[in-house]
């Protein structure tokens, strides 16, 4: 048979074959990708937990200082790779899932200067007004100055901490998460490594501090940015990045940032939520700001496990959209907040009965531990349903639908401010501002499935 006759009109392209995502069996498929993303993500929370044992041995002031700074440079990490992040993989995968893998390869173009610019806007913003935000946090004295110092080398690599998470999101876009996830692992290890080295004075190094713990997310993150730069330009990935010869289109830009710059008031809201329910906790003094910061350490590790089942929604969900097969996009929304729930769940109720296995790798000192527990038996048991709003609002970014689960957030966000203000005004005990942590998750969980569920993801094609 002629090749004339495999393709009667010689003059339009042969169709596309649909990606094999479109049809792939949802819960196994889940599953593979969700187990790099989680081993990814984990031993990037366990760099940050490192750090938190590092900082730990500098004592308590530093501890306190640590709880300080580090709602921001997570508040950075969500920006980057779960909201714009969640963006840049959604464009991507709806893209391969019309079937137009040309226009995936320019997204990813225009998601590296997004990449870019939100990096060094970032920077400027924390260099200059960090310290006058750990302040009005509460810092004072030797906190406040541990924060700083930590600061001021941190969010000097935020374009480098940026770039990566851009890069990963591209490559995961495409249905390919092993690559950034094994990527993410040598950052971590890396970050661990270097930041231990230059922070403890390891050998012949010098002795740096808090200077030093920060040196090393810089630099792992700026080797890991170059890794996949080159990747993605060296023609291996199924995501071409050509930034010669893409010229930069509104259009495109536009296509990320209406579910990028939506879904970034998520973890601004989250961030701002932790922030003031610090400011909150510091009125009770020292010693339970520090407990409480190591109880926040555990939230900013589930964020990252629920992100790792979210996120393998992301393509699956995306694909499904650009294809037309929104009921397909529905069931794997929901079958990832199954798993993110019971995985969450189990992990919060059994901290919640022993709080040591987490506390105990932080401090000695009886005062923190009995706070970081208090912390934990009121707020434990409702990870489950945080793991839930947290699952589906990265699966309504895969859909292009962010706003009905960030309207969530702010249900939380309303909760924490109004109820935190009340609870200061009558000055109650502290275990009442953990037993209203522990409601906002719940709220937020339950208003999430609400948003889901009444929202349109589009029409079966």
């Amino acid at each position: 048979m002629t090749a004339a006759a495999l393709n009667p009109n010689p003059a339009a392209p042969a169709a596309r074959p649909p990606d094999p995502l479109l049809s792939a069996p949802l819960l196994p498929t889940l599953l593979r990708f969700a187990l790099p993303n989680m081993l990814a993500m984990v031993a990037t929370a366990l760099a940050a937990i490192a750090e938190t044992a590092y900082v730990g041995s500098f004592g308590v002031a530093s501890l306190a200082g640590m709880a300080l700074v580090f709602p921001l440079v997570m508040l950075q990490n969500m920006l980057s790779a779960g909201a714009m992040g969640g963006g840049v993989s959604s464009a991507v995968s709806r893209a391969f899932g019309a079937g137009d893998p040309a226009r995936a390869s320019a997204l990813a173009v225009h998601a590296m200067w997004i990449g870019v610019a939100a990096g060094s806007v970032y920077m400027v913003l924390m260099l200059v007004f960090g310290p006058a935000l750990f302040a009005a946090l509460g810092g004072q004295g030797e906190a406040l100055s541990q924060a700083v110092a930590y600061a001021n080398v941190a969010f000097l690599g935020s374009v480098f901490i940026w770039l990566v998470n851009t890069f990963s999101s591209v490559i995961r876009g495409s249905g390919n998460m092993k690559v950034p996830s094994a990527t993410l692992l040598i950052v971590a290890v890396a970050q661990v490594l270097i930041g231990g080295a230059l922070g403890l004075g390891w050998g012949p190094l010098p002795r740096l501090g808090m200077a030093g713990v920060a040196a090393g997310q810089v630099v792992a993150n700026f080797l890991g940015a170059a890794f996949l730069l080159s990747y993605l330009a060296s023609g291996r990935a199924k995501v071409q990045l050509r930034v010669r010869s893409t010229p930069l289109q509104w259009p495109l830009a536009r296509d990320i940032l209406r579910v990028g710059a939506v879904a970034c008031l998520s973890p601004l809201q989250t961030v701002l939520t932790i922030l003031i329910l610090t400011r909150l906790v510091a009125h009770f003094g020292t010693n339970a700001l520090a407990g409480y910061g190591i109880g926040t350490r555990l939230e900013f590790l589930l964020v990252p496990i629920a992100f790792a089942i979210g996120v393998a929604s992301v393509p699956l969900v995306g694909m499904a959209i650009g294809a037309g097969k929104v009921a397909r996009a529905r069931r794997a929304a929901w079958t990832a907040a199954l798993l993110a729930t019971g995985l969450l769940g189990v992990l919060g109720l059994v901290l919640a009965v022993a709080p040591q296995l987490w506390t105990q790798h932080f401090t000695t000192d009886p005062e923190v531990l009995a706070a970081a527990a208090l912390y934990f038996h009121w707020a434990g048991p409702c990870y489950g349903l945080f793991g839930l709003g947290l699952s589906l609002y990265f699966s309504s970014l895969g859909a292009g639908k962010a706003f009905g689960p960030v309207m969530a957030g702010t249900v939380r966000l309303v909760l924490v401010a109004v109820g935190g203000a009340a609870l200061a005004w009558a000055q109650t005990p502290p275990w009442t501002i953990y037993a209203l942590v522990a409601f906002a998750m719940a709220a937020y969980g339950l208003s999430t499935v609400l948003a889901v569920r009444m929202t349109s993801w589009g029409v079966e094609r």
